[in-house]
């Protein structure tokens, strides 16, 4: 018989990753705010592409804020526990910056398709009025497959248990703990993950192999879009590899210990938070530049 207690405050498993992940933390607070500041105060920096890569920063330094502290206190001081709506709170905002990761590399991939097949007519297509016609719609479709993943996960009774089998709200630890059927929420989840970072993958990956197939057939050197665009394929297959891993790891029944499993949760969000902002401060070199004359280095 179905145990008919419910459940409305949760206790977060606790790894022992202090270190590592306070350091990473603390490095990516560091490394965006500074990228957001140099692009924000160098004026030959407020063209569209850097714009974006604030934004991307902006997404990054951003979307740690809402777990990171939480679990390293809990790390420190046993301080494990959440209510269901704070709970609710934290699982849309993580997932829901987690997913504009993927589409602010969609909108890069974008600016670059214009910047080097389209460069006559590129200040036009990159106009806001006129880029926001790809903004909007993205922007409308991962707000709304978010709020519906937690709204579905809001609705069911917990029963079972109440110790999360995570560091913060990830939406399959939380569902697994559900008594009664959770086939709904697990094929939304799915939905989710295929309808947002992978789609905005092959978009990605068709808009640069159309880049690369008018730079080739043109006879021009390939040198500046294998530059500006390889960073970005990198970034977004690595990061799709470890949200698959996270994210499939809770529907298919496999050996996968409990640690690695939430080891790739965090680092889907973690990686690149951390990552970007010193590949895109190293690899560009307008920004590296002025980072540097702002460390006086």
């Amino acid at each position: 018989m179905t145990n008919s207690t419910q459940f409305s405050h949760f206790r977060l498993l606790r790894p022992f990753l202090f270190i590592p992940f306070s350091l990473m933390f603390v490095v990516s607070l560091f490394a965006n705010s500074l990228l957001v500041y140099v692009i924000v105060s160098q004026r030959s920096l407020h063209s569209p592409m850097y714009i974006l890569i604030a934004s991307m920063a902006c997404i990054d330094l951003s979307l740690p804020v809402f777990f990171v502290p939480h679990m390293l206190l809990s790390f420190l001081f046993d301080w494990r526990g959440i209510s269901l709506g704070a709970c609710l709170v934290q699982m849309y905002f993580v997932h829901l910056l987690g997913a504009f990761q993927s589409t602010l590399l969609l909108w890069m991939a974008l600016d670059r398709y214009f910047a080097i097949c389209t460069p006559l007519y590129y200040q036009e297509q990159m106009a806001l009025a006129k880029f926001l016609k790809f903004v909007i719609p993205l922007f409308i479709r991962n707000m709304f497959v978010v709020l519906v993943v937690v709204i579905l996960a809001g609705k069911l009774p917990f029963c079972l248990r109440n110790v999360i089998n995570h560091c913060f709200c990830e939406h399959m630890a939380l569902v697994e703990l559900a008594c009664g059927s959770t086939i709904i929420n697990s094929l939304v989840g799915l939905i989710t993950v295929f309808s947002v970072p992978v789609t905005d993958f092959f978009l990605i990956t068709a808009s640069y192999t159309v880049i690369f197939s008018s730079v080739l057939s043109s006879g021009k050197s390939s040198a500046k879009a294998l530059h500006t665009c390889v960073t970005h394929i990198v970034v977004m297959t690595v990061s799709l590899t470890i949200i698959l891993t996270a994210f499939l790891s809770y529907r298919i029944r496999n050996s996968l210990p409990t640690a690695i499993r939430i080891f790739f949760s965090i680092m889907y969000l973690l990686f690149p938070s951390f990552f970007n902002p010193i590949i895109y401060g190293i690899r560009t070199t307008e920004i590296r530049q002025h980072i540097l004359k702002t460390l006086k280095i």
